[in-house]
């Protein structure tokens, strides 16, 4: 394992993972509130960001505590072993706040550098903008709708990806003949939420939908092509895709090991129906339990390992196409193994783990949730497979 860590940047990894820590009881006694709420509650949005748990990783040039992607692994990983969605809305806040630091402009900074700020958005280029001119400001007018917009309810910044249209509305294309892109970063008051978020899982991250009408952005609150006026730091030369990813994957293997210390308050006391022995005392719990622990810690073993070998070549320079599909690969195996060990907790708790008063039922329905989404489902070991087979393969989102 590489250690990037050492002196004051040591002791302030250690107060963020502290600050995480401190959350978790909590967390735990207001999960039924969020998961009511359908988001975060504001006054917890508004602490979490105050305690630098929403930007994690940006420089302090950028308004952030320059935490490692390991540092902001675990914090992720700690939320959402008390709550997946806690965890959720830390992690997007997080990335956003990486993706809005790329513009490097200062009113960029700026906003970024509001004490306890919170960013969200959608990186998909699904909503259209055009150049406009308001008050002598240069800028565009853009509409669009985004869906899976996760807590951007709570935010006071929230980026769009939009596509750009020239005076005929026609899309503008690069030089390399693709769909010109930019990202707006609107204030809130601009944006309406809709209320689309009815799901099964994640309830309580307000993945809503949200969209704006003709709202003019000046040009120094945009995110020219995926921001390539990107300042020279580390984190800036690490994987775009891959911190977004690795805050699934956190999420992911901090609601399974959660399961298992859910599973674990019961099992001993518990004695299923026609047998004389509890729970814990089954030889094939016994043998179920081994397994998804084995799962976890495999899981989490190996992408630890890609984030630190990531991480130093980001130290160093650029990071290699190979380092990337294996920590890609790493991200996405931990997703799959923290759900192979949820599932098999899920089973082994019978019918306790249907009850809403169970934390376990959250837990199933939490991580069945973070497999659907795009940086982690199947798709991505058929890239890897392509990449170690030594086929052309198109790299463009490792």
């Amino acid at each position: 394992m590489f250690d990037q860590i050492s002196g004051k940047s040591a002791k302030h990894a250690e107060s963020l993972a502290a600050a995480a820590a401190a959350y978790a009881e909590e967390i735990g006694a207001r999960a039924a509130e969020i998961e009511a709420l359908r988001k975060l509650p504001q006054d917890l949005a508004n602490r979490l960001a105050a305690d630098q748990l929403y930007n994690i990783c940006n420089p302090a040039e950028f308004g952030g505590p320059a935490g490692t992607p390991r540092i902001y692994a675990e914090v992720v990983e700690t939320l959402s072993r008390a709550d997946a969605s806690v965890g959720w809305c830390s992690f997007i806040s997080t990335t956003s706040a990486i993706s809005i630091a790329s513009a490097n402009t200062v009113a960029v900074r700026d906003l970024l550098g509001e004490p306890g700020v919170i960013t969200a958005g959608v990186f998909a280029p699904v909503g259209r903008a055009r150049k406009a001119v308001r008050d002598g400001v240069p800028g565009y007018l853009a509409s669009g709708r985004w869906a899976w917009g996760s807590g951007s309810q709570n935010a006071r910044w929230i980026s769009g990806g939009c596509l750009l249209l020239d005076d005929d509305g026609k899309i503008l294309k690069d030089e390399r003949g693709a769909a010109r892109n930019i990202t707006m970063i609107f204030a809130a008051e601009d944006v309406e939420f809709l209320d689309t978020w009815e799901v099964m899982g994640l309830q309580g991250t307000g993945s809503t939908d949200f969209q704006v009408t003709d709202v003019f952005v000046p040009a120094d609150r945009t995110i020219d092509r995926y921001g390539r006026r990107m300042a020279d730091a580390a984190i800036f030369r690490f994987p775009a895709f891959g911190i977004l990813a690795i805050g699934i994957a956190a999420v992911a293997l901090g609601a399974a090991r959660a399961a298992i210390e859910d599973f674990d308050q019961f099992a001993g006391t518990k004695v299923p129906q026609g047998n004389s022995r509890t729970l814990a005392e089954k030889p094939a719990t016994q043998k179920d339990v081994a397994r998804a622990e084995a799962a976890i810690r495999a899981g989490r073993a190996f992408f630890f390992e890609e984030i630190d070998l990531a991480w130093a070549e980001a130290l160093a320079g650029e990071v290699s196409t190979a380092r990337r599909r294996d920590l890609r690969l790493a991200i996405t195996n931990a997703v799959q193994s923290a759900k192979t060990a949820v599932d098999i907790i899920h089973e082994l708790a019978g019918g306790t783990s249907v009850y809403r008063r169970s934390p376990l039922q959250r837990r199933f329905r939490d991580i069945h949730v973070t497999t659907q989404h795009l940086m982690v489902n199947q798709s991505t070991y058929e890239t890897v497979g392509r990449l170690l087979l030594g086929l052309d393969t198109n790299i463009d989102q490792l």
